[in-house]
This record gives structure tokens, sequence and C-alpha cells, in this order.
């Protein structure tokens, strides 16, 4: 079943491609208008603004905060009753160290606030604040994905691995379009889309 959306695709399959095609091409557009820039990195708000822009074509709940409850498997994310109250605790927490940073992205990945697209949104707040805070991204071209979401999936009871994992990936190339678009490309690959390479969505 494919969740409603503004394309009136009704096959999971074509609305992935397309979900795919059409985002990946507003996340370059992040990158190269400097969007980001105007943002103020560790916020919730910052984190709609970018889900709304990668996700505003597809879906009338882009940049929105979830109503229903969801989960992965077993794991159940934050309950949307207590949803507003947690990310307004998460916005407050610290963001001055790697860790810092790193412990507040595994907690914006526990609340999961939107109804879709929680993992590829949040990778580009989390790449903005360690730009604004450190002066350093992830290339994620560099995590294996199995590596990756193995260590998301324990990071809620223990980050140590998670933290290990992205540190080994920092880079201080932070305004390299390469590096970008391959980390975009991994970033979405982690979640099962890998039909086309953001580069040749430019073209």
């Amino acid at each position: 079943m494919t969740l409603d959306n503004k394309l009136g695709i009704s096959n999971s399959l074509q609305l992935a491609n397309e979900e795919e095609k059409i985002t990946k091409r507003k996340a370059l557009l992040l990158f190269e208008t400097g969007f980001l820039n105007g943002l103020e990195a560790g916020t919730f708000s910052a984190l709609a603004v970018i889900h709304k822009f990668l996700f505003e074509d597809i879906y009338d709940f882009a940049g929105q905060i979830r109503t229903v409850n969801i989960a992965k498997g077993s794991f159940r994310f934050v309950p949307a009753l207590y949803l507003s109250d947690a990310l307004e605790s998460i916005s407050k927490m610290p963001q001055n160290t790697f860790d810092e940073i790193i412990a507040k992205y595994v907690e914006m990945n526990v609340a999961h606030p939107f109804r879709e697209g929680n993992g590829r949104s949040t990778r580009i707040w989390l790449d903005h604040i360690l730009k604004t805070e450190l002066q350093l991204v992830i290339d994620w071209s560099k995590i294996d994905k199995e590596d990756y979401l193995l260590a998301m999936e324990r990071s809620p009871i223990k980050d140590t691995e998670i933290k290990l994992l992205l540190k080994s990936a920092l880079t201080d190339k932070i305004n390299d379009r390469d590096v970008y678009m391959k980390g975009i490309d991994a970033s979405y690959n982690y979640e099962g889309y890998n039909t086309y390479k953001t580069e040749n969505l430019n073209k």
C-alpha cells in the first residue's frame, strides 16, 4: 500500500522511483543554493524545513510532525502523543562536541518525527550541525550500509558503535560537491533507494 501522494501514484515501486528522482534533485539544490546556511543548526525547525524542501512536491505532510505512531520491526519510535515535547527537548540538547552532536542525532532518529523520509532528511540535518559547529561533515560514501543500519539499530541502547563508525568517515571537505553528491547517494541507499545517481540528475 502506497502513501497518499501529490503525484497520484498508486504503485509503490513507481512512487519510490519518482520520490528518489525528485528528492535527490532537491537535495542537490540544498547544497548548490546555500539554502542550509540560513537555518539554525540542530533545531527541529531546521529539520522540518529540510524535510519540507525535499518532499513538498510529493507529500502533503512534508515538514509536518506525524500524527500516527510508527515502528520499524519491533522498535517503536516516540509515540505521536509525546512527539512535540520530545522534539523540543532534542532541540535544546548541547552540540558543542562530536559526541554531543551524535547523541542528539540518535535521539532525533528515535523521535522519527515524520511519516516518511526521516533518515534521509536527518542525515542532511546532522551534516549541517557538524559543518556549523566543527567545520566537518561525514563522507557517507565511506560507510557500509549494513554496518550503519546495525549501529543505528543498537544506538538507542548504546551509541558507542555509531559514534566510532561516523567518526571514521569525518572529512573537512565541507564544501566539496562530489563528497556531498556521493553522500546523498549512500544515504539514500541505506533506505533502499539506488536507481539514480545524484550527479546524473542535474544534467
